[in-house]
Parts: structure tokens; sequence; C-alpha cells
């Protein structure tokens, strides 16, 4: 099993670093075979809100990454920031035909549809993404 936790400062450069660690770690370990593409969008999209919208980009803040895997049944992927929170019910449906155009919200379309399940937690300052492998 893969057991992965880092605490980065909010920037861009540290996420690429620890991205790139992890899927490293996690190709290496066959956790999501065929479907380290959806993995790493997830992951990239949690930690791009985590960052920008969570912490605001002020690098004194950080999110924690954390990522278990158990070979042959899936991966557990957890970001945690230290913003104020929100709620994903909130946030519109980018597929709404008035908001097509829009940014906002569209990370969160793209989670859900690539992972199993997607809860939020501690006000909305932890998502936590659970991927099952594919048989």
């Amino acid at each position: 099993a893969l057991r992965f936790q880092e605490t980065i400062p909010s920037t861009f450069d540290a996420l690429e670093r620890v991205l790139e660690t992890l899927m490293e770690l996690a190709r290496g370990m066959k956790c999501g075979k065929g479907q380290m593409q959806d993995v790493e969008l997830a992951l990239r999209e949690a930690m791009v809100n985590a960052i920008v919208h969570g912490n605001r980009q002020d690098p004194e803040k950080k999110v924690c990454v954390r990522c278990f895997c158990q070979r042959g049944r899936g991966m557990l992927l957890v970001v945690e920031d230290e913003g104020g929170g929100f709620d994903p019910k909130q946030v519109p449906d980018p597929t709404q035909a008035e908001r097509l155009f829009e940014s906002h919200g569209r990370g969160l379309f793209l989670i859900r549809r690539v992972v199993d399940r997607v809860r939020y937690s501690r006000s909305g300052r932890r998502v936590t993404m659970v991927k099952r492998l594919r048989g």
C-alpha cells in the first residue's frame, strides 16, 4: 500500500513538484492502472482550488495533500487548505447554458466526473476523493 502526505506552500511551483512526485509513486505502485489521468486531473483541480480559492495564493498558507493507495482496490485522495471554506452546493453548475463561458465551478465539475466519490468537510476546506480501480 502507498501512503503519501506532504504539506506545501500555496504556490503553483510547489503544486507541480508534489503532483509529479505523487503521480510517479502511484504509477510505480500501479495504484490506478489505466486511470491515472483521472487521478491526476482530480488532484490538480483540487490543489488549484485550494491554492487559488482557499488560500488566495498566499504562500504563507499551506495545502496538505494525502494519498492512500491499495493495489487492486484504488485510491483515496485528500486535499486540505487553510482558507475560510465554502459551501459546494452554492457553486453554480458550469454546464447550464447561461454559465457556459464562465470559468467558475469547472474544477468541482471535473472532479465529480472523474472520481467515484467526493466529500467536502471542515466547512469546505477539505476535499476527499475516492477513485476505485476498474477491473
